[in-house]
């Protein structure tokens, strides 16, 4: 045991860990000495509160007694490997085992005839369990460009809960090594203050972005900071020390003092426009409008590297026929572009001679000169990255002084710069729309008798992800789950827990719970896995065959219903918001109405109707205006026609969702409706309300009260009496309404005299005086039925 286990100070500064610690001795066979099992000798709080067990109970217990169900993946082999070999070794396991759950980062190293283990729980990390949806997050912040860490406020310093392995490698460390670890130890003595930035940033939630040097390193940073929540900041970082250098190296370099001035100023010139410019396209727009004037060229072109070729992205004053052979440019053409981007050194051509001669005797036909004598052929480079080329042509022979080279360099070091942050920002931005999309449908699958659209408009930028989704769920023949929702928030985290609502949505609802019972479980699963998450929602069941629906909403704005040449906002019953509260007896409750053939139902999030400056009102009014003046029932017409409409608030503040339906199917009144049940009490209420809406949009009023009583007492009885669901089903005839509950019992009622003082058996004789008809019929394959009838006081027409 010695030879493994350190001594007992060191034990006190792992016993003091935030992070798991273990230590095991290998057991070997007799004779051969090969490693059979190992004990566990150490093992500190941490790390029992993450494996969920007494530390009593682990320590002295053999790994394959005390986690056998992992004894035959690649954990015991790894463990081996680390002992023999004395190398150590990373790697993250994920396990939902009865002996062990979790998602951890392990680090192990030989210790003795043993090894030790640092065990880091990613659920502790802020972007939460290990989702289908977060382990995109987690790549898609592994692969940013940019370095990326979480700090959560703690007791007056911050910890880190986590970091890319982009911004571990930043700072010299690996991931195991920083995740855990104070501020305080991880910055040393913060020469910048930048401990005292975070508070203030977390204390008023205004955003921190700064450029800080670091002079015994020789490193320039580029830091940006923003609130996470209300004790977290996130900070993302880059090393951008080779452009600051470059920089300064241009505002270094001497010049004439009679050319000084003019150098300056239109450096100024330049710097300003490209400063402001965000995107590729503004980038362009600022060398054609201040950098050719600056740089005194009569034509500009920028290639870059695409590949083995290089590419015209932009150009001005250059003639057609030169431009279309610019197109396309292999790298191994003798062009003096396809030089200067392979080597990054400028080239400069004082005429028409020195170009010709640069050409002669390459591969392909030589580039034309489109009437110039002179050019400058520019590196875009940064950070020994070159981007491309930029060619500047002049009208004249010309001679390039040292002052005017280092004038061109200037303009072409700025230029890469720009360039590549608005790269950089376009494929962040690339980043997170695919991000976005992954988590929503890649498609919507095909409905006979429906047809459907939709539609998903970002409004954040960079790589920031919203919470809004959408789904159309297959559920049997002739039935679609279709849900909406918006998970409060527009970042990483928000992204994450929206997939995970929409995945647990769409498992229950294959389960074929009812729509209540879906918003219950998938509002438990979310105050389980993210207790600060809030989002809304809106669940429909259609029903296309019989033309109804039944929906639940839990906070979200109802959906909008176009039938008949009307369009209303349909009145349905409103529950809280999931995550919101996990009170007892807390229940979503749901609506059924009609939804006839040839309508159309429009479901959308919040951002499309409201903001804080709009009114939902008014927002409401435009869409139903917009939904009504649609030119054509088709789905995606109609989505696009309400986004032309100039509905809610300009410019948008919010993501928007939107899903169109057109239902093709349909049943009409004086046909059925039917439901499924679980065999619970609250089934009763749930059938009830069901057979109340279902009655109502048929215009039958007046059954109303005796369905009700009959049915409530049917439904009961098949509650009390079976296990399982219950299925109801309501036939409207020309005379009579008969309404038919289904369950699983072989156990027919039996009406029977109940005394003055029971206080049952007196629902059969309810039924049996109210009824015009009542009876019982077996079910081929097991089960009954119980059915009565109700003569209508105003007859419809005959059935067909």
């Amino acid at each position: 045991m010695d030879d493994v286990l350190p001594s007992a100070d060191v034990l006190a500064v792992f016993d003091a860990d935030p992070q798991g610690w273990a230590f095991a001795r290998a057991v070997r066979t007799a004779g051969t000495g090969e490693i059979e099992d190992f004990e566990l000798l150490y093992l500190n709080d941490a790390g029992a509160r993450y494996l969920e067990r007494p530390r009593a109970e682990l320590i002295g217990g053999r790994y394959r007694r005390l986690w056998p169900d992992t004894v035959n993946d690649a954990t015991m082999p790894l463990y081996r490997k680390v002992v023999d070999g004395r190398e150590p070794v990373s790697r993250t396991v994920y396990y939902d085992r009865p002996s062990v759950s979790g998602h951890f980062e392990l680090w192990i190293g030989p210790s003795g005839d043993g090894f030790v283990v640092r065990f880091v729980d990613l659920r502790s990390v802020t972007l939460g369990p290990q989702s289908a949806g977060g382990t995109r997050l987690y790549d898609v912040l592994d692969a940013a460009f940019d370095g990326f860490t979480l700090l959560r406020a703690t007791g007056g310093d911050f910890t880190c809960e986590y970091v890319n392995r982009l911004g571990a490698a930043l700072t010299g460390r690996s991931v195991e090594e920083t995740i855990g670890r104070r501020w305080s130890d991880l910055a040393g003595a913060d020469e910048h203050g930048l401990g005292e930035r975070w508070r203030q940033v977390l204390e008023t939630g205004r955003p921190w972005r700064g450029q800080l040097r670091y002079a015994d390193a020789g490193q320039v940073w580029e830091v940006s900071a923003a609130r996470a929540g209300t004790d977290a900041v996130a900070v993302s970082f880059r090393d951008v020390t080779g452009q600051a250098h470059q920089q300064e190296r241009i505002e270094q370099s001497g010049a004439a003092a009679r050319r000084a001035a003019a150098r300056t100023a239109a450096l100024q010139a330049v710097t300003s426009a490209l400063v402001a410019a965000s995107t590729t396209a503004d980038v362009y727009a600022a060398i054609g409008a201040v950098l050719r004037p600056s740089a005194g060229g009569q034509g500009l072109a920028l290639l870059l590297r695409r590949g083995p070729s290089l590419a015209l992205e932009y150009h001005a004053g250059y003639e057609p026929q030169v431009v279309a052979r610019l197109r396309e440019v292999p790298l191994t053409h003798p062009y003096p572009a396809t030089d200067v981007a392979r080597t990054g050194r400028p080239r400069y051509l004082s005429s028409l001679a020195e170009f010709v001669a640069a050409q002669a005797g390459g591969p392909g036909d030589p580039m034309p000169s489109g009437g110039r004598q002179a050019w400058a052929f520019l590196p875009l480079a940064v950070g020994g990255d070159v981007l491309g080329t930029l060619v500047v042509g002049y009208g004249a022979p010309r001679d390039f002084d040292d002052d005017e080279r280092a004038n061109l360099a200037a303009f072409a070091g700025l230029c890469a710069q720009a360039l590549q942050r608005a790269l950089l920002f376009e494929a962040q931005a690339s980043i997170a729309g695919e991000l976005q999309q992954a988590l929503l449908p890649a498609a919507l699958p095909e409905i006979p008798g429906l047809r459907h659209a939709a539609r998903y408009l970002p409004w954040t930028r960079g790589a920031d992800v919203g919470g809004d989704w959408y789904d159309v769920i297959p559920l049997g023949p002739g039935v679609v789950g279709v849900v909406i929702g918006d998970v409060v928030g527009h970042n990483a985290t928000a992204a994450a827990v929206m997939g995970q609502v929409r995945n647990a949505l769409r498992a229950y609802a294959a389960e074929r719970h009812s729509p209540a019972v879906v918003m219950q479980r998938v509002n438990r699963l979310l105050l389980d896995l993210q207790p600060d998450a809030v989002a809304t929602c809106c669940y429909l069941e259609l029903h296309l065959t019989e033309g109804t629906a039944t929906a639940v909403v839990a906070g979200h704005p109802p959906p909008i219903l176009r039938a008949g040449g009307h369009v209303e906002t349909l009145a349905l019953r409103t529950g809280p918001p999931l995550g919101v509260t996990a009170e007892a007896g807390l229940s979503f409750t749901e609506t059924t109405f009609l939804v006839p053939a040839g309508a159309n139902l429009v479901l959308y999030t919040d951002g499309l109707v409201e903001d804080r400056r709009y009114h939902l009102d008014r927002g409401l009014a435009e869409l139903r205006s917009a939904v009504l003046e649609a030119p054509s029932a088709d789905p995606a017409d109609l989505l696009s026609h309400v986004l032309s409409a100039g509905v809610g608030p300009r410019p948008r503040t919010d993501d928007v969702a939107l899903v169109c339906l057109l239902v093709e199917a349909g049943g009409g009144p004086g046909q059925c409706a039917q439901r499924r049940f679980r065999g619970d009490a609250v089934s009763a209420s749930a059938a009830r309300r069901f057979a109340a809406d279902v009655l109502t949009a048929w215009g039958e009023r007046d059954l109303v009260d005796d369905t009700l009583l009959l049915l409530d007492e049917v439904v009961t009885n098949a509650i009390q009496h079976t296990v399982g669901a219950v299925h109801v089903r309501l036939d409207l005839g020309p005379s009579r309404l008969r309404v038919s509950v289904e369950d699983r019992s072989e156990r027919l009622p039996n009406p029977r005299p109940a005394g003055a003082e029971a206080e049952n058996g007196r629902g059969l004789l309810i039924v049996s005086s109210l009824a015009a008809a009542w009876g019982t019929d077996a079910i081929a394959g097991g089960g009954k039925e119980v059915w009565f009838e109700i003569a209508r006081l105003s007859p419809g027409p005959a059935e067909d």
